[in-house]
């Protein structure tokens, strides 16, 4: 596997076809937009790399510190710049902050990897809750528009939020403290185990205002002024799929592929779309998604026309949008089923059997506990797992988790106790589920709101659905 790092999720044109090269020469044509922002190639020989990395770096992307102990590729707003709500356009702040991270050997060797959103949208769309730092878009004491500072969230088998230190950082401070934040981690972060090695580890430890303490006395030299908590957004509700207007009047088409599993000449299509209707930028997104940017408004419909012929849909149905995956076993050693062809089935027979149904239900397929498509997030969450079947044999499978998600009331989703799911009969049993939420949620304002009405006992009773016949 090979990662594209791109920090923001912002492309170009040239950049877009770059990666589109790779994928088809080298990567059989398989491409994976994540839900970091970034690509995944897969197929790729060690013989090939040199290619891949001379094409990329001749349009100014790379792999660097794409993986391992370092800091990761940088969450942004897909729309930084356009959307006419946000707090400010954080896209400078992002790249210089991201400039001082990649290729700087003090942040060669951190703990563990290490995870970073800086946006500033009021949407929060950036996930700021699971990050080990962010910066999410706030007005200051003073009225100016600056950052709200979040440390310590990450998921995986021991999932925590981020803890607000209760901060303002100005604009031009953000790569000094995202340093200072870095340098702690590094310097007191825990590394005899690395099932205990994130930053979330040492904040639940010395609590958000003993870091405070650490960053600003130890790294900064300085105290930073107090912030009360601002409004908490929609989170991960926000997917920019469909058509909306930008604040220069122009517009963005966000489209869905199928579980994040698209193809280089998919990507192609794209880059050539974006040149033709837009500006020739396109983003990608925290969900999964796909974002061309700049569109005249007179030209939108043509535009999501084409992206519809390339199987990219800016009006998809719910269950489209919202379902999510992992890479899964299909090229992941560490999962235990195989999740985008799950998904991809799942929510194509859910648009059959439930044609009418116009709520969101983010449906996230993960295909081990590491989760990588934040099933502990979701409102429904399917974590690979080997159950037994009716001969007692164990296979491919899934645990189920239910009435997670960011934003306002953010919160981790509850394992169904007992619930585990064969891989064969997963849409019969989200389909049951579902129909069940449908029959009982009475004022329930969501799938999750209702969730967390249930208390143990009548949790695991829903949960328990029976598989539905899916006629």
């Amino acid at each position: 596997m090979l990662r594209v790092r791109t920090d923001g999720g912002m492309l170009t044109a040239d950049q877009l076809r770059a990666i589109a090269w790779a994928s088809e020469t080298h990567g059989r044509d398989v491409a994976d937009v994540t839900d970091r922002q970034n690509v995944q190639l897969h197929w790729i020989r060690i013989e090939d790399v040199p290619a891949i990395w001379e094409r990329l770096e001749a349009v100014g992307l790379t792999s660097g510190m794409a993986c391992g102990d370092v800091p990761r590729g940088f969450l942004g707003c897909p729309v930084a710049g356009r959307d006419a709500g946000e707090v400010l356009d954080a896209t400078a702040v992002l790249r210089a902050t991201a400039a001082r991270a990649l290729g700087n050997p003090a942040y060669e060797n951190l703990p563990r990897k290490f995870k970073t959103s800086i946006a500033g949208c009021g949407q929060r769309c950036a996930q700021p809750e699971i990050n080990d730092v962010s910066f999410v878009g706030a007005v200051g004491p003073d009225g100016t528009p600056g950052f709200d500072l979040l440390v310590g969230g990450g998921l995986g088998t021991a999932p925590h939020l981020a803890q607000r230190l209760g901060t303002f950082v100005a604009p031009e401070l953000v790569p000094d403290v995202w340093e200072a934040v870095a340098g702690a981690f590094r310097d007191h972060g825990y590394r005899r185990s690395r099932k205990h090695a994130r930053l979330k580890f040492l904040v639940a430890d010395v609590g958000a205002q003993g870091f405070r303490e650490i960053v600003e006395k130890e790294y900064l030299g300085h105290a930073l002024p107090d912030l009360a908590a601002p409004p908490p957004g929609a989170g991960d509700r926000a997917d920019h799929v469909g058509v909306f207007a930008q604040s220069d009047g122009r517009a963005y088409v966000g489209v869905a592929p199928r579980a994040g599993r698209v193809h280089g000449s998919q990507l192609r299509a794209v880059a050539d779309l974006a040149d033709r209707h837009g500006s020739g930028t396109v983003a990608l997104t925290t969900q999964q998604k796909l974002v061309v940017l700049d569109v005249d408004p007179g030209r939108v419909p043509d535009l999501v026309g084409a992206l519809d012929g390339h199987d990219l849909r800016a009006r998809a149905h719910p269950f489209r949008r919202t379902t999510m995956a992992c890479t899964g076993i299909e090229f992941c050693k560490l999962a235990l089923a195989e999740t985008k062809g799950t998904a991809d089935r799942l929510y194509r027979e859910l648009e059959r059997r439930l044609p009418y149904w116009d709520e969101d239900v983010r449906i996230n397929v993960n295909g081990c506990p590491n989760s990588c498509a934040r099933f502990q997030v979701a409102d429904i969450g399917l974590m690979g797992a080997l159950v037994p079947g009716p001969d007692g044999t164990r296979g491919e499978g899934f645990l189920v988790h239910l009435g997670g998600g960011l934003g306002e009331g953010a919160g981790f989703a509850r394992k169904a106790k007992g619930v585990r799911v064969r891989a064969e009969d997963v849409t019969g049993y989200v389909e049951a589920l579902l129909r069940r939420y449908r029959d009982r949620r009475g004022d329930a304002t969501s799938f999750s709101a209702y969730v967390r009405g249930l208390d143990d006992a009548a949790l695991s009773e829903f949960a328990a659905a029976p598989h539905a016949s899916g006629a």
